[in-house]
C-alpha cells in the first residue's frame, strides 16, 4: 500500500488534440476535452493562435449595400485582387486605397482563381458563375474570355498546360479544356477539347501528376497529358465533397470535406469509401453539428505548421459566434483543434520566396485580413480554452489532495492567462479554487535565468512554473483560460503533484 503521506507526481505531454469521441475514462492524459483557440503545435504541445490584422486599411469599395460580402481575395504578384459587388479592385498590401480593375460584373457569385504562366508573363484567371471567365495580367489589365461555352463557370484550374473550366450552370456535368498554352483558345483540332461525369461537378483540383474532379456524390481523376490521351476514371462512386472550397493540397494528399467529415483522396481510394476514410472522427460531433450549413465554408493551409482549417461560415451566424477546425499533421496522426471568431467569406494562401500569406475577406465590413498576424482577431480578444480530461490517476476511488501543478509552457511575450482546477467532474459541490494567473508577474516561481516579477519572455524559453494549489477530489481536471489580450504561447505539459486521501 502506497505510503499517502508521500506526494505522487503525474507528469505528461500535451498531446493528442481535441478529443470528444471518448468516455473520459479512456481519454490519454495529454488530450484535451477542449481546445479552442490553441492550435497543436508542430514543435510539441498546444500553441495559441495568432490572430488577424487589416492587410489594406481601405474597406474594399462596395456597390449597393455596405453589408456586401467581399467576393474573392487573391494574392498576385506585388498586390492583392478583391472583389465585391460588380468590381475587381486591386491595393498594395499596407495601402490605404483600392483602385478598379474590372466593372460591370452582375449578379457575380463567390469567385475561384488560378495563378499561372504559360507564355512567360504571369496571369491570373478568374471565375464567378456568372460572367465570362477573365484574365489579368502582370499590368493587370483584364481580358475576358470569348468562348461562350466557358462562360459562367464556377471553376478553374490549370492541368498539363490546358485550361479547365467546370460549374457553369447549364452544363454541371461537363468539363472543358482549351488548347495548349492558351487560356482563350477551343479548338478541338489544335488540341482543346471536353468531358462529361455523371454527376455535379463541385470543384476541381491538381494533384501530382492528375487533376481530381470533385463531385457531389462521386470523385473522378483525370490522368494523361493531351487531349489525345486524357483518360477519366473513378476514384469513388459513393463519396463526394460537400463543398469544394474545402479541398486544399496538405500533407502530402488531398482534403476534402466529405458528407461524414474531413477525408483525405488517399484515404478514401484505399479502403474502398467506407467510414474510415474519415480523419476527423475525434472531433465529429463539431461537423455534425454544422454540416448542415456547409455551402459557406471556407479553409486555408498553412503550410509550415502542416496546418489545415476550416472555418464554418453561414449567413445567419455572428463573426465571435462562427466556428471552424483546425486540423495538424504531426507524425502520422492527426490532431484537431477548435477556432472561434474568424468568418471568412473568401480566402487565399500563398507562398512567396518563402513568406507564408494567409488572407481571408470580410464577410459583411469589406475588410481584407491577414491571418498569423497580432494578437487579436482585428481588435477583439482572443480567448484560448484548454481543458484536460478528468485525471483520476487510474484509480478514481480514492481521493486526491492536490498540492502542486508544475507548468511546462512556452511563452512568446508576455502573457496573461489563468490557470484554474476543477475537481469531480465540475461537480458544482466539489471544490473550485479561484484561478491561479499565469501572466508574466504573478507566477510563484520559475525555473531558469528569470526571477520572480521579472518578465517570462527574458528568462527560459521553457520556463517551468510551480504552482501550490489547492482542494481534493477524486478526479481533477485543469483548465488554462486566457485572461485578456495576450500573445501567443504553448502548453507543453504539466505534473500534478498530491497526496492520496481515504477511498470512497
Amino acid at each position: 500500500m502506497p505510503d499517502q503521506s508521500q506526494l505522487q507526481p503525474s507528469a505528461f505531454n500535451c498531446e493528442g488534440g481535441l478529443v470528444l469521441n471518448k468516455s473520459t475514462f479512456l481519454m490519454q492524459p495529454g488530450e484535451a476535452l477542449e481546445l479552442r483557440n490553441f492550435e497543436p503545435d508542430i514543435e510539441g504541445g498546444y500553441r495559441r493562435i495568432n490572430g488577424f490584422s487589416k492587410y489594406v486599411s481601405a474597406v474594399v469599395p462596395y456597390t449597393s449595400s455596405a453589408s456586401e460580402k467581399v467576393l474573392m481575395v487573391a494574392s498576385f504578384g506585388d498586390v492583392v485582387l478583391a472583389a465585391r459587388g460588380t468590381s475587381i479592385y486591386s491595393a498594395t498590401p499596407g495601402g490605404s486605397s483600392w483602385t478598379s480593375r474590372d466593372s460591370g460584373r452582375t449578379s457575380a457569385d463567390k469567385y475561384r482563381f488560378e495563378r499561372f504562366n504559360f507564355d512567360g508573363t504571369d496571369k491570373i484567371v478568374v471565375v464567378d458563375g456568372a460572367n465570362a471567365p477573365t484574365v489579368f495580367n502582370s499590368s493587370l489589365a483584364a481580358t475576358n474570355v470569348s468562348e461562350s461555352s466557358v462562360s459562367g463557370s464556377k471553376f478553374v484550374t490549370s492541368f498539363k498546360n490546358h485550361m479547365f473550366y467546370a460549374g457553369k450552370s447549364t452544363t454541371k456535368q461537363e468539363v472543358i479544356f482549351s488548347q495548349p498554352f492558351d487560356e482563350d483558345a477551343f479548338s478541338s483540332g489544335s488540341g482543346a477539347g471536353s468531358l462529361k461525369v455523371d454527376d455535379t461537378v463541385v470543384g476541381l483540383k491538381v494533384f501530382r501528376d492528375d487533376l481530381f474532379i470533385f463531385c457531389e456524390t462521386r470523385i473522378f481523376k483525370l490522368t494523361g497529358s493531351t487531349s489525345s490521351d486524357f483518360a477519366v476514371t473513378a476514384v469513388t462512386r459513393n463519396i463526394g465533397c460537400v463543398n469544394g472550397d474545402t479541398i486544399q493540397e496538405f500533407a502530402g494528399d488531398l482534403i476534402f470535406l466529405g458528407p461524414d467529415g474531413l477525408r483525405t483522396i488517399a484515404g478514401t481510394a484505399r479502403i474502398g469509401d467506407v467510414e474510415l476514410g474519415t480523419i476527423s472522427s475525434n472531433v465529429q460531433s463539431i461537423f455534425n453539428d454544422n454540416l448542415s450549413s456547409a455551402s459557406e465554408f471556407d479553409s486555408v493551409v498553412i503550410p509550415e505548421k502542416t496546418q489545415y482549417r476550416i472555418f464554418f461560415t453561414k449567413s445567419g451566424t455572428a463573426e465571435n459566434q462562427t466556428k471552424g477546425v483546425i486540423c495538424v499533421l504531426k507524425g502520422q496522426q492527426f490532431e484537431f483543434s477548435e477556432i472561434k471568431g474568424i468568418r471568412p467569406a473568401c480566402t487565399d494562401s500563398l507562398v512567396d520566396e518563402g513568406n507564408v500569406i494567409v488572407l481571408h475577406g470580410a464577410y459583411s465590413n469589406g475588410y481584407i485580413y491577414r491571418q498569423e498576424s497580432g494578437n487579436t482577431f482585428d481588435g477583439e480578444i482572443i480567448f484560448g480554452r484548454y481543458r484536460s480530461p478528468d485525471l483520476t490517476f487510474n484509480d478514481p476511488g480514492i481521493r486526491k489532495h492536490m498540492q502542486r501543478v508544475i507548468l511546462n509552457y512556452k511563452p512568446e511575450a508576455s502573457i496573461d492567462a489563468d490557470l484554474l482546477l476543477r475537481y469531480d467532474y465540475e461537480d458544482p459541490d466539489s471544490a473550485r479554487p479561484a484561478a491561479y494567473a499565469l501572466d508574466s508577474t504573478e507566477v510563484v516561481a520559475i525555473y531558469g535565468t528569470s526571477t520572480y516579477g521579472v518578465p517570462i519572455y527574458a528568462g527560459a524559453s521553457q520556463p517551468l512554473v510551480r504552482q501550490p494549489v489547492e482542494g481534493s477530489g477524486f478526479a481533477v481536471a485543469l483548465k488554462v483560460h486566457d485572461g485578456g489580450q495576450t500573445a501567443p504561447y504553448s502548453l507543453k505539459g504539466f505534473q500534478l503533484e498530491y497526496q492520496l486521501g481515504a477511498r470512497r
